[in-house]
């Protein structure tokens, strides 16, 4: 009977899903769901709805709820990391500070100057876990759905024995896409992708064995609402010639090209992709009405008579949970540390890859060299993601202004000046949640 565990488990609708696909497993229809959160009402909403699905379910699973992350880990196959280091009144901070330098973000949680300082707070935490994996639960295999993904990765990888990958939407849900813009049904398609997290490539993009790039590139060019879709990947594959994963949201903040005047932004950042770039600091409107609404949506639902649709959907957790567990082998598309993988990117940085999971664990697939201008690209992000893990794990703070200076973003709308004094003011506004840094100048 395999036993998993779910670290930040009031991640409601994330658990839910998980729980349902998971449970539709021979292997695991027994499993005991451990589910750890320190929100007292979460944790009580999530008991709730996980009880709901198992009883709906008649799976002879077991459900047990705690704020202890320790009993949560004992004896755990597998760990399901969904955790957020601080709430909307933390976090906001990392867009609304770099706002007042002319770094204009909406997202905000995976790269540029907010995706370096979440790291900052998250990274101890996560490593946290990993030890008490390693005390507790050390064959487990961690999968983290935590955003910034590869800087975290990169921290439990480096510093850990633990068996973790992370795991994202974007590789599938961007394949599915362009079937989508080409007519094609997703069965016909065959990708090789490849590179960091959120800026990996479709290095083979094919439909019945056929390259499918000219005709993704013909339906680009030949409908703008398709190239609406997606501006500022789209602009990107045709300069770049290669796919990005990740929206166009995510993107418009992990280059120079698209948010550094507000005429560009006007351009390229006005339609399309659910984060829509065009609007500053859409995330933090987007949970604050969230946060007004959850509990009314979450009551709804565990009321609602209606019976679950209890069918397996698409996320990678469950099906690598069961491979691991001894069922079929499962091919995903992992967060994991570059063993010669990819030769033009640094050596144990964190890549996202092909991976194969098995009773093993995770094995990754060696990929090549990436062309040389995606290659370039991936590098700098890397430098601005190895950079901020130090600064981390050390506490210094002249890193985080090294690894600030490089991103690409605040480089190009910031002189070297002006992004120490940013710097200095988002230290200092995150200072009780740094409890690693001894100074908040650098």
């Amino acid at each position: 009977m395999a036993k998993i565990a779910f670290i930040g488990a009031g991640s409601f609708g994330f658990t839910r899903t998980l729980v349902r696909d998971i449970l539709t497993f021979p292997l695991l229809r027994d499993a005991t769901l451990s589910l750890m959160d320190v929100n007292t009402e979460r944790l009580a909403f999530i008991k709730q709805a996980v009880d709901r699905i198992v009883r709906e379910g008649k799976y002879p699973a077991k459900v047990i709820a705690t704020h202890d992350r320790k009993t949560a880990l004992e004896g755990a196959d597998a760990v399901l990391c969904t955790i957020l280091a601080g709430d909307v009144n933390v976090w906001q901070h990392d867009i609304l500070i770099p706002l007042k330098y002319g770094v204009d973000m909406n997202v905000g949680d995976t790269r540029s100057v907010a995706g370096v300082f979440r790291a900052l707070r998250t990274i101890p935490v996560m490593l946290g876990i990993a030890r008490d994996m390693e005390k507790v639960c050390p064959n487990a295999i961690l999968l983290n759905y935590t955003n910034p993904m590869a800087m975290l990765c990169r921290a439990i990888q480096g510093q850990t024995s633990v068996k973790a990958s992370g795991l994202c939407h974007s590789v599938q849900g961007t394949a599915w896409q362009m079937a989508r813009w080409i007519g094609a049904d997703m069965k016909d398609i065959n990708y090789v992708c490849a590179g960091i997290n959120h800026q990996a490539w479709y290095l083979k993009y094919e439909w019945k064995n056929k390259n499918a790039y000219p005709l993704l590139r013909k339906a680009i060019l030949g409908s703008r609402k398709i190239y609406n879709e997606e501006q500022v990947r789209n602009e990107m594959f045709l300069h770049m010639d290669y796919y990005v994963t990740e929206s166009s949201g995510h993107n418009s903040e992990y280059s120079w090209w698209f948010r550094k005047r507000p005429d560009l932004i006007k351009k390229y950042c006005t339609s399309g992709t659910g984060w829509n770039p065009g609007r500053h600091a859409y995330i933090l409107d987007e949970y604050r009405a969230v946060k007004k609404t959850w509990k009314k949506q979450i009551r709804a639902w565990l009321k609602d008579a209606k019976p679950l649709d209890l069918r397996r959907g698409h996320e990678y957790a469950a099906s690598i949970i069961n491979a691991y567990m001894g069922g079929d082998v499962f091919e995903f598309n992992g967060n994991v540390p570059n063993t010669g993988l990819i030769p033009n990117l640094p050596e144990n940085a964190c890549v996202e890859v092909p991976v194969f999971a098995n009773r093993r664990g995770f094995n990754p697939v060696h990929v090549g060299p990436l062309p040389p201008q995606l290659a370039a690209m991936n590098n700098v992000s890397i430098a601005v993601e190895e950079m901020t893990v130090d600064a981390a794990l050390t506490g210094d703070p002249r890193k985080v202004m090294h690894a600030i200076l490089y991103d690409p973003l605040s480089a190009a709308v910031c002189s070297m000046a002006e992004i120490r004094k940013m710097t200095n003011e988002m230290l200092r506004k995150n200072r009780a949640h740094l409890p690693q840094f001894k100074r908040f100048e650098a």
